[in-house]
């Protein structure tokens, strides 16, 4: 069981999970830094394919959506140069000016050594990239507070997607690493300089044979009325055991405690248009959560691993519009009470996969 380390608590699938083995395999690590200052955000997306280097497909990818939805791209075709912890969050990938061994490098060594690459772990978070098309550079360095995995503080982390997601029967995994956590350091996009203290951090991650066939996806944990507040949402088709299921998920972290909302134990019903507006709704016999989330920017295309490698089938925007409520029943008699209603204008929003020709809409 492969975890890192929130507050002395653990995050369960934090470890790298490729096993050796020569099948189709991808794992993909998203970390969001957003910056309400200045009304932005940095969403770094890491990935590696085929790791054992045995395929046209085996490489590494870095990707950013900077601010204004801004991209960049920076492809690693070496597998060798990629290093991953087991046991806990810690990857990197990157060139070296010698022959350094890939693995975790103390920050002021990678500083010196590391001519384009990134390492990341539960608390730093530091690189050097530039675009592969455009020659745009971008350099980060900061540390990372964790303050929520995927659970209540003081109990035991859980696996976002349940206790089957330690048998590998779904394509692909899904875990929340970090749904909230506090930055410090800086970031300098294409010569512009980002300096931060307490910015909202978050991370996720996802492996297997490829992305879910269609899915959307809302997260966001700066809400100015409610600092503490975390929020996650997805609704996707994935392969379980060779046949195919709609599944869909709602996450609230908020003052020390967390309300997850799946189809597996709650009534969820979405309508999701092919880029815009995102409508989700999930109750059980205590809680009803409810999200709205809209957007009149255009779409920021990103790559995607599919079976046949990485595509452009993601499209997202990191400032996006969004308000979620949350009703509490005392009893099953009882009138729900609103307990939650927080907005931002910093919410992360995004569509994925196959079959955008219309909306999509599910449950009753």
């Amino acid at each position: 069981m492969s975890a890192v380390a929130v507050d002395g608590l653990w995050t369960p699938h934090s470890g790298y999970h490729w096993d050796g083995s020569d099948r189709r395999f991808f794992e993909g690590w998203y970390f969001r830094l957003t910056l309400p200052a200045v009304g932005q955000s940095f969403a770094f997306m890491y990935s590696i394919d085929d790791p054992g280097g045995q395929t046209a497909l085996s490489g590494g990818a870095a990707q950013i959506l900077g601010p204004d939805d801004t991209y960049l791209y920076c492809p690693f075709p070496d597998v060798k140069g990629f290093w991953a912890w087991p046991h806990r969050l810690g990857l990197g990938h990157w060139r070296a000016a010698s022959n350094t061994q890939s693995r975790y490098l103390a920050p002021d060594v990678f500083a010196e050594t590391v001519t384009q690459g990134y390492q990341v772990t539960s608390t730093l978070h530091q690189g050097y990239l530039r675009d592969s098309r455009t020659g745009a550079i971008a350099r980060w360095h900061y540390t990372i507070q964790p303050r929520y995995g995927w659970g209540p503080l003081q109990e035991p982390q859980r696996p976002t997607a349940g206790w089957l997601s330690y048998l590998p029967i779904f394509e692909p995994g899904w875990q929340v690493l970090m749904a909230h956590g506090w930055a410090r350091g800086w970031i300098d996009w294409q010569g512009q300089r980002y300096g931060f203290d307490h910015a909202p951090a978050y991370g996720e991650k996802n492996w297997g044979g490829a992305f879910p066939q269609k899915w959307f996806w809302v997260q966001a944990n700066c809400f100015a009325e409610f600092p503490d507040l975390a929020f996650t949402a997805a609704g996707g088709r994935r392969q379980v055991l060779g046949r195919t299921e709609t599944v869909g998920l709602m996450g609230l972290h908020h003052q020390g405690e967390l309300i997850a909302l799946s189809s597996l134990d709650a009534q969820i019903h979405w309508q999701v248009s092919p880029w815009g507006t995102w409508q989700m709704t999930a109750q059980n016999h205590c809680y009803r959560i409810v999200l709205q989330g809209s957007t009149v920017l255009a779409p920021a295309p990103v790559q995607v691993p599919t079976r046949e490698g990485l595509q452009w089938r993601c499209w997202d925007t990191t400032r996006g519009q969004l308000r979620v409520q949350v009703w509490k029943k005392q009893s099953a008699s009882a009138t729900a009470q609103l307990l939650i209603e927080a907005t931002t204008n910093l919410a992360g929003l995004e569509v994925g996969g196959l079959g955008w020709e219309t909306p999509w809409q599910y449950g009753n």
